[in-house]
């Protein structure tokens, strides 16, 4: 018999697979949701530390749902929760990437294209928004947060610098 906690990673991480316009980063307040808030597989702070851990491995940004699956049911659960989040959008991709290629000039095509364009990027704001919510609990967390992103809108530094020097704020305890 399977495990109900394996069904549920499938049917949650499944269905969130249709909606990752833009990657899984995309997808993080959403999963935010479901993971903590309303199934409990994991703490506020726990969640941005598989972010954290997700982000500096190498590969993919889909990590954290490998990471949540390890969490919720070790490594079956991490390769379910991988699989639900892949599969199902990549099939669906691969489906409809041939019809997609046939109508590359046409008017409806461009303007689907466009339109994705700003809902991408609100969905990715949104994402940045419930991790500063999940990782900083003072002021000055959040205002290191706030200046980091700003300043790697308006400068052209790499902003891996901003990040290292953030995290160097915090180890010393200034957040």
């Amino acid at each position: 018999m399977i495990p109900p906690v394996l069904i549920e990673l499938v049917e949650q991480f499944g269905l969130l697979s249709f909606l990752a316009i833009g990657g899984v980063n995309a997808l993080i307040p959403e999963i935010h949701r479901r993971v903590v808030d309303v199934y409990q597989w994991m703490s506020n702070a726990e969640f941005a530390q598989a972010f954290a851990i997700s982000q500096a491995s190498p590969g993919p940004n889909m990590l954290i749902v490998s990471v949540i699956g390890w969490k919720v049911y070790g490594f079956l659960g991490a390769l379910v929760a991988t699989l639900a989040i892949c599969a199902p959008s990549s099939v669906l991709t691969f489906a409809i990437a041939h019809v997609w290629d046939r109508f590359r000039d046409a008017p409806l095509r461009a303007a689907i294209q466009r339109g994705l364009a700003p809902v991408t990027v609100g969905l990715v704001l949104a994402s940045g928004y419930v991790l500063a919510r999940t990782a900083d609990e003072t002021l000055p967390a959040y205002a290191i947060t706030a200046a980091t992103a700003a300043l790697a809108l308006i400068t052209r530094v790499h902003p891996l610098w901003f990040l290292i020097t953030a995290a160097a704020l915090g180890a010393f305890g200034v957040a």
